[in-house]
């Protein structure tokens, strides 16, 4: 029991061979339900997961002899950080696996919704050849504001390196970050400065809807917006608002306040969303990709920690 982990979503086999060849024995179920795991889940020490459910009070407590829980991916906000503290169960993430597919993903983003890529390409398959419709913006001499300076957001920058931009970026929780990407200022600097502005933050009390009407009212440009951090951190129906005020030219989301089909259809704002030529959706892939997937593996694998005694 001391050694054993359960793994309850699909992750790299990689990580199974490091865990047991750090003496570790991995149970691996990437088929289980939430309530199958909450009826074992006190037989073991470890506990390895990507979104699949929330790790809540209910969970911890029947998590008698859990030492640790590894979250294959960046984010936190699916497990109870307090109460697993009060218990002492270590928690391990994995933000170094994915850093380069989010940073890469955002770029990706802001240079098709500058240059209307997507616009165009249906364009052209439906007969239609406006090149004056489709001129696009260059990179080249904006600002781009970074909220969250940690793995993903100086990810993105390190890629913005070569187009020749200036790079603000305001952590909240961080100082004396400035380096050769990116700049540290005041949120009061983005708000003024920014271009272009780029979420890179977890989802905790503070950060939830920072994205609102109120908050983008402020803006003294038009600006280009991406989220590839978490979908509660932005108010669709702010964004899609800002959109028809003129304040933000176009949206980048990887990520929506509400996911997955059919509860993202029957929200209010969806069709409008879903309609607007100045928004380009992903399905929360910012940091998916098929390196990206052996790589988080890794990295949990190797800050795995013997929790036997």
């Amino acid at each position: 029991m001391k050694n054993n982990i359960l793994i309850v979503d699909d992750i790299h086999p990689v990580f199974m061979e490091m865990a047991e060849a750090k003496g570790y024995h991995c149970d691996y179920q990437p088929k289980i339900t939430a309530a199958e795991a909450l009826q074992i889940i006190g037989d073991y020490a470890g506990l390895v997961i990507r979104s699949k459910f929330l790790l809540n009070r209910q969970y911890l407590d029947a998590a008698k002899n859990l030492r640790f829980i590894c979250r294959a991916g960046a984010g936190m906000d699916n497990i109870d950080e307090p109460y697993a503290a009060e218990k002492n169960i270590t928690l391990i993430n994995a933000p170094e696996g994915n850093m380069d597919a989010v940073g890469e993903h955002a770029v990706g983003l802001l240079l098709s919704l500058m240059n209307n890529f997507n616009r165009a390409d249906a364009e052209i398959r439906t007969g239609s050849w406006l090149r004056e419709a489709n001129r696009g913006y260059e990179l080249k001499g904006r600002t781009v504001g970074i909220i969250g300076y940690g793995h993903m957001g100086s990810s993105f920058a390190k890629k913005l390196s070569g187009f020749g931009v200036d790079v603000i970026a305001f952590d909240k929780y961080k100082t004396g970050f400035s380096d050769r990407y990116a700049r540290e200022v005041s949120m009061e600097e983005i708000v003024k400065h920014s271009d272009v502005l780029s979420l890179h933050v977890p989802l905790t009390r503070e950060t939830q809807y920072l994205i609102s009407e109120e908050f983008l009212f402020h803006f003294r440009k038009p600006i280009f917006f991406i989220n590839t951090s978490r979908g509660k951190t932005a108010q669709v129906r702010a964004v899609l608002n800002a959109i028809k005020q003129g304040k933000i030219l176009g949206a980048g989301l990887d990520v929506l306040e509400v996911e997955k089909f059919p509860a993202l259809a029957e929200q209010e704002w969806f069709e409008e969303l879903k309609q607007s030529g100045k928004v380009i959706l992903t399905p929360h892939v910012a940091g998916w990709t098929f390196e990206s997937y052996r790589k988080i593996s890794e990295v949990m694998g190797r800050k795995l920690e013997v929790f036997s005694s």
